[in-house]
Parts: structure tokens; sequence; C-alpha cells
């Protein structure tokens, strides 16, 4: 039966791969990836021999609808992005829309993605929280963190390790100095490292160390209160 899986990748520990998305990986006709190089290597420590082939950002819209029509076809193919789940900031939607469109069959897989370690390791409220991806660079920056001033939830996103000192700067700005915040940094790889404290103190932080490794920063909510609950309650 033709299908398109979502088959999440270890975000740093290759042991976090799953046996599941390893058999799949294994049986599937064809793996799309963002970076074959990445995925080869992971390929490979997994003796997984499946034929590989390139999709990622900059020619997704040129590809979809040839993969769409080989999935139609009878082939099942299975996506996968350098490290997480794909979708997530990765490649992944418009393949995912497109097969839906034409009654394609989809899975996605329960796996690794670095939001929710980030988030739970941060020690900030995770009853309620928003996922932002990466912040723009350029355009609509400034007023997407504005938009966080009214936020009550606990805020996630993702930034690269050239900008996180701008970030943590300009969030201060905005939000206060005093807001707590948590920043994450090669999460269950060797060097793992969660920085938490105030804006301020995390600012104090990675002047003093310059960041390294991919992150995630977690923010404290405006409105967000620790949950009570009684005896009884719980």
């Amino acid at each position: 039966m033709s299908k398109l899986y979502l088959i999440p990748t270890p975000i740093g520990n290759l042991d976090d791969m799953t046996y599941r998305a390893v058999k799949i990986l294994q049986e599937v006709d064809l793996i799309l990836a963002e970076d074959t190089r990445k995925t080869g290597f992971l390929l490979k420590h997994y003796s997984i021999t499946t034929a590989l082939s390139s999709h990622h950002k900059f020619n997704e819209h040129k590809t979809v609808e040839y993969i769409t029509g080989q999935i139609a076809k009878g082939k099942i193919v299975a996506l996968v992005s350098d490290a997480g789940t794909p979708g997530i900031s990765d490649p992944g939607f418009l393949l995912v829309r497109t097969c839906l469109e034409n009654d394609i069959d989809v899975e996605c897989l329960p796996g690794a993605t670095a939001l929710i370690p980030a988030l739970i390791n941060s020690g900030l409220p995770c009853d309620r929280f928003c996922f932002e991806g990466f912040l723009p660079q350029k355009k609509g920056r400034q007023k997407k963190i504005e938009a966080f001033k009214n936020e009550d939830r606990t805020i996630i996103f993702y930034e690269s390790p050239y900008r996180v000192l701008k970030t943590l700067t300009q969030l201060a700005e905005v939000l206060g100095n005093d807001r707590k915040a948590c920043a994450s940094r090669e999460i269950s790889k060797i060097y793992e490292e969660n920085v938490r404290g105030s804006l301020e103190e995390l600012i104090e932080h990675f002047t003093g160390k310059e960041p390294k490794g991919e992150f995630v920063i977690v923010v404290e909510g405006k409105y967000h209160k620790p949950l009570t609950q009684s005896a009884e309650q719980k």
C-alpha cells in the first residue's frame, strides 16, 4: 500500500532512534532526506541500505508533485530531517499537504524533537505553552518580539548560536530584565547545557561564554501563576 511516513531522527544522541523507526526505514522504497550526507551517516550506523534522495526547503516546491506521483503509483516513502521530527521548523508540511490532497495515507511516528526536552528542563510552567519556531531574522522580528508582551503561556523558540545574545538582549528590552528564561543547547549530546535564570543573568552568562551549538530558548509567560493542587486534587 502506498504511503508517506514521517520519521523522527535523533537530535543528538544516535541511541535515541526508535526500533520502529529503524524497521520502517529498512522497509520503505525510498528515504527523502534534508541533507543526504547527514542522513547517510545515520543510515550507515543502523546498517540501513534503502535508496536516499534529497528533499529540502530549496527544492521541495519543484519535487513535491513528482514525489507524490511516485507514492500514488505504489511507492512507500519515508521523510526525515537532519534532526528531530520533519515539519517542525524543517521541510515536511508541503509534502504532507500535497499527499493528503491526493488521498495518500500519511503517518508520522512519535519521536525526537528539541522543544519538549528544553521545556521540561527549563523548570518553567509546561501545562500551557506556545512554540514559535525560529524568529524572523530581519523583517517582522521586532514585531514578533513585541507580541510576546501579552503572551501568558510559556514561550519556546529555536535560535542560532550566532543570534542568541542578540535575541536575549531584545527580549530583555521588551519583556524586562527579570523575566525568567532558560537557554538549552546540544540537547542529548555530551556537552548538553541548560542555563536558567533571568534574561539579565542569561545575557551575562553568554556575554562571558561564547554560545555554541543549536539553541532552544524558553521564556516565562507574563501572567502565568504556578499551579497549586490540594492533596485531594492530586
